[in-house]
Formats: structure tokens, sequence, C-alpha cells
């Protein structure tokens, strides 16, 4: 196994830990050492982002009903709404360029950050 694909498993396994966690936030982690490690620019990290966090969400989201963490009254809302908003998200990515992508995440991740400490 060659070094960079140690780095991936490593940084996947730090993401789904991440996800399963906090109950997001993976892509904040993936999408930087996608473009780093896996030297991808903005658009192909943040879709391959998704589609590596798609399975850890799944399992996480199964794990969470289980143990009745979610009521089903929000659960079935919200998911409906991600599921459009994922689409009209994963429409609109291609047509934005790479450095656009990235500042609307970093302020997004910056909004996060500031939230959480206020």
């Amino acid at each position: 196994m060659n070094k960079k694909t140690v780095k991936f498993i490593a940084g996947g396994a730090l993401t789904g830990a991440a996800n399963g966690l906090f109950g997001g936030g993976g892509g904040m982690i993936v999408v930087p050492a996608l473009e780093r490690a896996g030297n991808m620019n903005a658009l192909k990290a943040h879709a391959t982002a998704i589609a590596v966090i798609l399975p850890a969400s799944i399992v996480s989201a199964i794990v969470y009903l289980w143990y009745g963490l979610v009521p089903l009254k929000v659960f079935l809302p919200v998911a409906l709404g991600v599921l459009l908003g994922g689409i009209l998200g994963a429409k609109f990515l291609p047509r934005i360029s790479a450095r656009t992508v990235t500042i609307i995440f970093a302020a997004f991740m910056l909004a996060a950050g500031i939230k959480m400490v206020l």
C-alpha cells in the first residue's frame, strides 16, 4: 500500500468519525485533505467529499434511528429538504468556479465556527 493510499484511509477514518460524532462536518476535513493530498481542484474535492461522506451518513443515520435519537417528525421533512437541496447544489457546482466554491465553503465554515463560539 503506498503512502498516498494510507493518507486517504486515515483521512477517511477521521472524516467518518467526525461525521458520526457530530452528525456532520466531515466535509470540513475531507475537502481540504482531498485538495492537498489528492491534488484535486475545489470542484472535484467537493463532489468527491459528498460521494464519500454519503455512506458514512447513511450508516450514522441508521444508528441514530436505531437508538431513537432522531425524531421522525423532524427527520422526514428535513431529509426531503436535504434531498432537494443536494440535487440543486450538485447541478450548480459545475457552473461555479473553483475559487468561488472555495470562498463560499470558507464563509460557511467561518460562520459555523463563529456561531458555535457565541
